[in-house]
């Protein structure tokens, strides 16, 4: 056979083994059946309003992912979520600080409590599983106690007013999530950074002798998912146009499901941008076709939980492949 015909077959292959090609795959499939079954499913209003739950959960799955690529887990991402919306609440209406400056106080709100974390983390050597799941239950306290687990309705009128305005069935806030997506993107595939953050998931102990810092890149995954999930809290806020204590209060399982589904490793060394933007929409419309038919909406907590035992299953069986493969 012609040495370029093996080429180009080979190329074909891993193209077709490619995990975003069956992510892609399915998300048509879904679509296409729900268009089918649901006539509403196609309408304007409807995409909005998927689209713009989309918005939110990108960013806190890739909250999730970020620290999911050095082999860490992070609890505490809706805790973090909750603070920062009624921090950022509480500025706005009984401070009554200028938008932009309460924004970016419960930006850096955020971005303190994943510094906290990452610290906790490395400083005392203990699993970052049981340093999250103990500032999580941390930072909870400190939503409701700061107002008697009361939310703040009274916020700005352009904030609101971006939080729930749209282009057709584009939300005004997915712009805010299309810059996530592009610069974390950039992050870990163009830059040094991103290589190092790899390294460490794939390898901590040779990504040490290589000379990278591997606690200065567990600080600061960390420190980059509090920031995102500060983000999700701010949109979330203003999308909902209030400040509500139970803001993140369920963001814990899709932060996990949507790598995970998206095929990312466990134990680390592996971040796919693309996949979880995928899988994220793969989640999305399982939800809105369960809300479309009326389903009980504790079917998707089912479906979810279901989700993510397949999703390891397969990750399992894929990486048992590769070994047998390599051997």
């Amino acid at each position: 056979m012609n040495v370029a015909v093996i080429s180009v077959s080979r190329r074909r292959g891993s193209w077709l083994q490619a995990e975003w090609v069956w992510l892609a795959g399915i998300v048509a499939l879904e679509c296409i059946v729900l268009a089918s079954l649901e006539p509403n499913f196609l309408t304007e209003f409807n995409f909005y309003v998927m689209l713009r739950g989309v918005a939110v959960t990108m960013i806190v799955a890739l909250a999730q992912l970020m620290v999911l690529a050095v082999g860490q887990l992070n609890l505490s991402v809706g805790a973090i979520g909750g603070v920062v919306a009624v921090c950022t609440g509480g500025m706005m209406e009984v401070w009554g600080l200028p938008t932009i400056v309460a924004i970016v106080l419960g930006l850096l709100l955020g971005t303190a409590a994943g510094l906290i974390n990452g610290l906790l983390t490395t400083r005392t050597g203990i699993n970052g599983f049981i340093i999250t799941l103990a500032t999580a239950s941390a930072f909870t306290g400190i939503t409701i106690g700061l107002n008697d687990a009361k939310p703040f309705y009274d916020l700005p009128s352009a904030y609101v007013r971006f939080g729930q305005g749209r282009a057709g069935p584009f939300p005004y806030i997915g712009i805010v999530t299309v810059v996530v997506v592009v610069a974390l993107a950039v992050l870990l595939t163009k830059t040094v950074l991103g290589r190092q953050i790899l390294a460490v998931g794939g390898n901590p102990r040779a990504a040490t002798l290589s000379g990278i810092p591997v606690n200065r890149i567990v600080v600061i995954v960390h420190t980059l998912s509090g920031l995102l999930a500060a983000i999700a809290a701010i949109l979330l806020m203003a999308r909902l146009g209030s400040a509500q204590p139970s803001i993140g209060s369920d963001w814990l399982l899709p932060s996990f499901a949507i790598p995970i589904v998206g095929g990312v490793a466990l134990t680390g060394g592996s971040a796919s941008i693309l996949n979880t933007v995928l899988a994220t929409f793969l989640i999305a419309l399982i939800d809105n076709g369960l809300v479309l038919v009326k389903a009980d909406p504790y079917w998707i907590q089912f479906l979810l939980g279901t989700i993510i035992l397949g999703a390891v299953g397969l990750n399992r069986l894929r990486l048992k492949a590769n070994k047998e493969q390599a051997s």
